[in-house]
């Protein structure tokens, strides 16, 4: 019989940090500056009154609010007492937000108090409140001390809820056992030599990739600083860069080119960065490249769904700019991260060598528990021992992955399969024109077209006469759309399902 062995409770990495170095800061959000004794202290206060709520272990807390440093204290407190942190991004609407309750089943929620509809809607039986008032307040409350619950191998820490809400949502399960080996891969892969003389600006939702990034400072020892505006300030990052003397930060492409592209880049001291970590989507080289010419060595990239917890490869510094292989429009996103093991596979199953395409199926640690009461979704991921991620990629001679496109992305048009990657790629090397996206629409006679929607002062004309010298004709796309912005999920991501439906809408036909 195998014996049930215990797991590290991810609030022993405060409760440890805060005993090593409890007079340091630990958060920093304008005015208000949290050393680790404190935030230790308000965590433990938080979670004696989810215990006296009843809150017991396993049993799912939502919250729901914008970074601030009570949600961080939150997350804490979940993990403290041993519930389920089910953390949901502040922009999405109350109704979006109801299809997560229903799915993970929260016993309490904790909400920002400028959102009351969202706690309205979800109508869960208990609510506290961030940045309230009375005795609901998360603020309010008085000290408490109460130990790190055990927890063992397997136990749930996250519900992390990886695709949008339209239909049933998916939630991969995030354990204990399973983070502690993510940290340990972030500061390993990610920022080697990570220590508490480091400093974490704090620029997008703490409720996905930025909270397990945020992990690995609390580990560290590291302070992590939290922008104060509602939206992206690049006069506020580089502000808080200079003055906090910020050493890491975590991105998403999107985010990356306007902070990399705002005045303030070239004139505020940025010497103390080390580590600029972008993950989420493919960067464009382009827009890589600029950063690089602004900031200097310092990207770092990683591939990584949240089933994997970003676990998949990494792009150090010192590798951006590596040669391709012949042929190959884009950059790779790196070697595969210590601890994993990653592998090409065709629609058979069968393992492909160096330069064939398939599908990007990776194993290890990293990879999550499964879904949440959702079978359709565990087998169709879960196959040979492997996790299939959906994306398509292949490898070069030394095993750095390229990320070809998403196999939902990929539009069959008179038979031949077209992967919007490349096209893109090439539209926004275009000077005049700052963002793009191509996807497949129907078509009554070649099954589906491409159609670019991009942002910028190009015209038709010229995108057109730009591309086909540089491409096959059949993959020019047949229709090109000039948008003033295009639509961008919580998280900063271009998604496509958001501008098909929107050409829908508008009476687009072919």
């Amino acid at each position: 019989m195998t014996p049930v062995r215990r797991a590290v409770n991810l609030a022993a990495f405060l409760t440890q940090t805060a005993q090593r170095l409890p007079s340091a800061d630990a958060l920093v959000h304008g005015d208000v500056r949290w050393t680790w004794r404190e935030l230790d202290s308000r965590v433990g206060a938080l979670a004696a009154e989810l215990t006296r709520r009843g809150v017991r272990a396993g049993d799912c807390v939502l919250l729901h609010s914008a970074n601030s440093v009570e949600l961080v204290q939150t997350m804490f407190a979940v993990w403290r007492i041993g519930a389920v942190l089910a953390p949901t991004n502040s922009r999405l609407t109350p109704d979006e937000v109801v299809v997560i309750a229903r799915a993970c089943r929260p016993v309490l929620m904790v909400c920002h108090a400028s959102q009351p509809d969202h706690a309205t809607a979800v109508a869960c039986d208990q609510v506290l409140w961030i940045d309230g008032t009375g005795p609901d307040a998360v603020s309010s409350l008085p000290a408490g001390a109460v130990p790190d619950c055990p927890v063992m191998n397997g136990a749930p820490a996250w519900y992390f809820f990886t695709s949008g809400t339209s239909g049933r949502p998916k939630c991969a399960i995030l354990t204990h056992d399973q983070m502690g080996f993510v940290v340990t891969n972030h500061l390993c892969d990610l920022m080697p030599g990570t220590t508490a003389e480091d400093a974490s600006l704090v620029l997008a939702p703490l409720s996905h990739g930025a909270g397990v990034h945020l992990l690995t400072q609390v580990v560290a020892g590291a302070r992590s600083v939290l922008t104060t505006g509602p939206g992206l300030d690049g006069a506020e990052v580089w502000d808080l860069v200079e003055r906090e003397r910020v050493t890491n930060m975590f991105t998403v492409p999107t985010i990356l080119k306007k902070i990399a592209e705002h005045p303030d880049a070239a004139t505020r001291d940025h010497s103390s960065l080390r580590h600029v970590i972008y993950a989420g989507a493919p960067m464009f080289h382009a827009d890589q490249e600029h950063a690089r010419s602004v900031l200097g060595e310092v990207l770092v990239q990683y591939y990584g769904l949240g089933e994997v917890t970003g676990n998949i490869t990494v792009l150090p510094p010192r590798e951006h700019g590596r040669a391709r292989p012949e042929g190959m429009e884009f950059g790779t996103c790196g070697r595969v991260r210590t601890g994993m093991q990653l592998a090409i596979r065709d629609t058979e199953g069968h393992e492909l060598g160096p330069g064939e395409t398939g599908e990007i199926c990776v194993a290890g640690p990293a990879v999550c528990a499964g879904y949440l009461d959702n079978d359709e979704a565990d087998a169709a991921a879960f196959r040979d021992g492997w996790f299939h991620t959906g994306d398509l990629g292949m490898t070069d001679e030394n095993g750095y992955l390229y990320i070809t496109g998403r196999a939902s992305d990929m539009y069959i048009s008179g038979g031949s399969n077209i992967h919007p990657r490349d096209i893109e790629e090439k539209l926004v090397a275009h000077p005049d024109v700052t963002e793009v996206a191509v996807l497949g629409m129907p078509h009554p006679v070649w099954g589906e077209v491409g159609v670019a929607v991009w942002v910028g002062r190009a015209d038709e004309d010229t995108l057109r006469a730009w591309l086909e010298p540089r491409m096959a004709r059949y993959k020019v796309p047949r229709h090109f759309v000039q948008w003033p912005e295009l639509p961008k999920s919580g998280y900063g991501k271009i998604v496509k399902r958001t501008i098909r439906e929107r050409l829908l809408a508008e009476g687009w036909t072919p």
